[in-house]
């Protein structure tokens, strides 16, 4: 097969690359394209094909095209495969259907039933559920990590590791609310990492950098991929992030300032001043494990570390009974839309 992985924005990469490395192993022929705002940052420059044209992709003429994205070209041929980039489904447009894609491989039973929903609905698409690459490393990697983990605990004299990740949303992000209180974590039994999202306001990020250089448990994660730091941290601050739920999946506490989930299955605080009573207050007695097991049933039931494998073996068994697509049939608004962002082809 001929399939191109489709990176709009950075946080593709990490959705990806399981996949590509399922691919290689195949022996199918692959490429990237990464759009040319975030060319300079596309970390694996030097083990694979990539471009920054679509041009270059219309020619490549692919079989498939995975997009985590929520736009890719109507006009290049192959299978369009929506594979998401996150797990809030209660965020605004997490099931809007854009008229994009001809598949949606979904994370877990709470998404295929609306998904499936959706296409009796509209009858344009298909639904397979398949588990979320970007997830695979975060259960095979867990065990590696246990002794690296051990050796940081030791060698920074803390008994555990707290992880801040917050949305980079202006009216929903945590980040400036509880910057003070979020500090005070730091101490002789924590080490607080510290991951900001690409899009994370860069006056926020300096600030942030700078009061860190006061604190020697603080540190912040300059890592594009979070998957390490949340198999290393023992709890998770956060907000609404959908990073929420990639945590709960390993079964571990979470404490969020004012998200706006329809549904809490995790610690939640609309006060800054409880941040410390609450984190003290989870580490003696957790009861939400009940809980974030409806989570890790409903959302992504999965932790066999396989879901690129099965997303690659369901869409090759998908082309076997439908056509390659040469083009996807969408309204005049949308066709003209997508030529705005990506232009035309020759």
């Amino acid at each position: 097969m001929k399939v191109t992985l489709f990176c709009k924005n950075a946080y593709a990469f990490g959705i990806l690359k399981p996949l590509y490395d399922e691919l290689e192993k195949k022996n199918h022929e692959v490429l990237w394209y990464v759009a040319s705002k975030i060319y300079n940052k596309f970390p694996f420059k030097d083990s694979c094909n990539y471009t920054k044209s679509i041009q270059d992709i219309h020619e490549f003429s692919s079989d498939i095209i995975f997009v985590p994205g929520n736009e890719v070209p109507y006009y290049l041929r192959g299978l369009k495969v929506q594979v998401f980039h996150g797990l809030a489904g209660e965020k605004k447009g997490h099931f809007r259907i854009r008229k994009y894609f001809d598949l949606y491989l979904t994370q877990g039973p709470f998404f295929t039933k609306r998904f499936k929903q959706l296409a009796s609905k509209y009858k344009d698409f298909d639904v397979i559920e398949t588990g979320w690459p970007k997830l695979d490393k975060l259960f095979s990697e867990n065990k590696k990590l246990a002794d690296y983990k051990k050796q940081i605990l030791k060698d920074k004299g803390v008994k555990r590791i707290i992880l801040y990740a917050p949305t980079f949303s202006p009216s929903l992000t945590s980040a400036i609310d509880i910057k003070t209180e979020l500090f005070k974590i730091a101490n002789n039994n924590n080490l607080l990492y510290i991951k900001f999202h690409d899009l994370m306001n860069k006056e926020i990020i300096y600030e942030y950098k700078k009061i860190a250089s006061f604190h020697k448990n603080v540190e912040i994660i300059e890592d594009k991929n979070i998957i390490n730091y949340l198999i290393l941290a023992d709890i998770l601050i956060s907000d609404t992030s959908s990073v929420v739920y990639e945590f709960l999946l390993l079964n571990k506490p979470v404490i969020t300032y004012k998200s706006k989930s329809r549904n809490i299955y995790w610690q939640n605080i609309n006060n800054k001043e409880k941040l410390i009573s609450s984190l003290n207050e989870i580490i003696k007695n957790d009861t939400w494990a009940k809980d974030r097991q409806w989570i890790i049933d409903n959302y992504h039931p999965y932790t066999d570390g396989q879901s690129a494998k099965r997303m690659i073996t369901a869409v090759s068994s998908y082309l076997n009974n439908h056509e390659i697509p040469l083009e996807r049939k969408i309204s005049w608004f949308r066709k003209n839309k997508i030529i705005k962002v990506f232009g035309k082809v020759k």
